[in-house]
Formats: structure tokens, C-alpha cells, sequence
């Protein structure tokens, strides 16, 4: 076994699978990516040991910090003040929504507003989804509570036209409806998720 093997797998401190490559080709710079369940990070192949061990470990702290990012940005807290930005600047504070959250049992549609309760709900199935496609999901909801007696009429329409990337939305979740229901009947499973909206009394 050579001294300095091409790639060491360890685990950090925190139970984090992390992969060591070395590479030759690098010169100085050291990448990481997730891949295969694990933190991979490479490296040049020339470094000293003291070297590699503090440039992997700035890699690590990196990832638990983009990390630590990503999930306080899905918490329901975090979707009630992104719903309130987005309430005042596209209908001025109009739709007051009482609380918004994630929800894991709706089945059937991106989102729902109840107009009674003003609350919103969004499937976490749109936590695969960029930032902007669960900001139209929230605009949506939100101006039915702007407009509550309106349904899907011309003045729901004209407010979320104010949306700058409805047609692109709309565009990419027909695609993710269509490729999650194609990955379910691969799995055998029934597709949960494949609506976009309904709205309660």
C-alpha cells in the first residue's frame, strides 16, 4: 500500500463522510463536492500533510456552513418572512397572510390558501425547487389572499402577472410534475404531487 495513498475516506468530527482525492493534475486549488453520500474534496497531490489537513478542513467547515444555510432557509419560520417580503412587494402588504408553512401531506397541489383562516400551505415537495419557483407558488397563494373573491379571475390574473417569471414558473413545474410522476411509476409508487393549486372557503 503506497504511503500516500490517491484517496483516503475518514469521517469528521460530526459523523460527516468525507473522501480525500489527490490529484496530480491540481496545482493549487482544492475543490469538494457532495457526491456518492459523502463530502468529496480534492486536493493536490503535492501537498504537505499539514497543508492538506487545513485546506480539507476549511473545505469541511464550508459545507457545514452552506449546510446550516440551506436548512434554516426550508424552515416554516423562514417561509412566513419570505411570504411577507413577497406580500409587500407585490400587493403592498394587501394579503396579511396569518401564517404560511410547509406541509408534508399535500398530496395534490403545490400550495393552498384558506381564506377563512389566511393561512397558507405549501407541499415540501418544493424543497427540490429553486428559490424562485417557490416564491411564484407563494405570490400565487398570496394573491388569492389579496383577492379572495376573485377565484382564478381577471384580478387574481392581473396580480400575479406582477410575478416577472410566471411564464417560466409555470413552465418549470409542468416539467417537475411531469418528471416526478415519470420517477414515481419507475419506483412503483403513485405520483404525489403533480397539481399546482386549490383553494379552501
Amino acid at each position: 500500500m503506497p504511503a500516500n495513498p490517491v484517496s483516503v475516506d475518514f469521517m469528521a468530527s460530526d459523523d460527516l463522510p468525507v473522501r480525500i482525492i489527490r490529484s496530480a493534475k491540481r496545482q493549487k486549488t482544492v475543490s469538494s463536492q457532495w457526491k456518492q453520500d459523502r463530502l468529496v474534496v480534492q486536493v493536490p497531490a503535492r501537498l504537505d500533510e499539514k497543508t492538506e489537513r487545513a485546506m480539507v478542513e476549511q473545505m469541511i467547515q464550508k459545507y457545514r456552513q452552506s449546510k446550516a444555510r440551506r436548512e434554516a432557509s426550508t424552515t416554516s419560520d423562514a417561509l412566513d418572512a419570505r411570504a411577507s417580503v413577497l406580500d409587500q412587494q407585490y400587493f403592498g402588504g394587501a394579503a396579511r397572510p396569518a401564517s404560511v408553512r410547509w406541509v408534508s401531506n399535500q398530496n395534490k397541489r403545490w400550495g393552498s390558501a384558506s381564506l377563512h383562516q389566511r393561512t397558507i400551505r405549501l407541499s415540501d415537495s418544493l424543497l427540490h425547487t429553486p428559490g424562485w419557483v417557490q416564491d411564484y407558488v407563494l405570490v400565487h397563494e398570496l394573491a388569492h389572499l389579496a383577492a379572495p373573491k376573485d377565484g382564478h379571475g381577471p384580478l387574481f390574473q392581473s396580480l400575479l402577472n406582477r410575478f416577472e417569471r410566471r411564464e417560466e414558473a409555470d413552465q418549470y413545474l409542468a416539467g417537475f410534475s411531469a418528471g416526478y410522476r415519470a420517477f414515481a411509476r419507475e419506483q412503483g409508487r403513485e405520483a404525489s404531487t403533480g397539481g399546482f393549486d386549490s383553494d379552501e372557503d
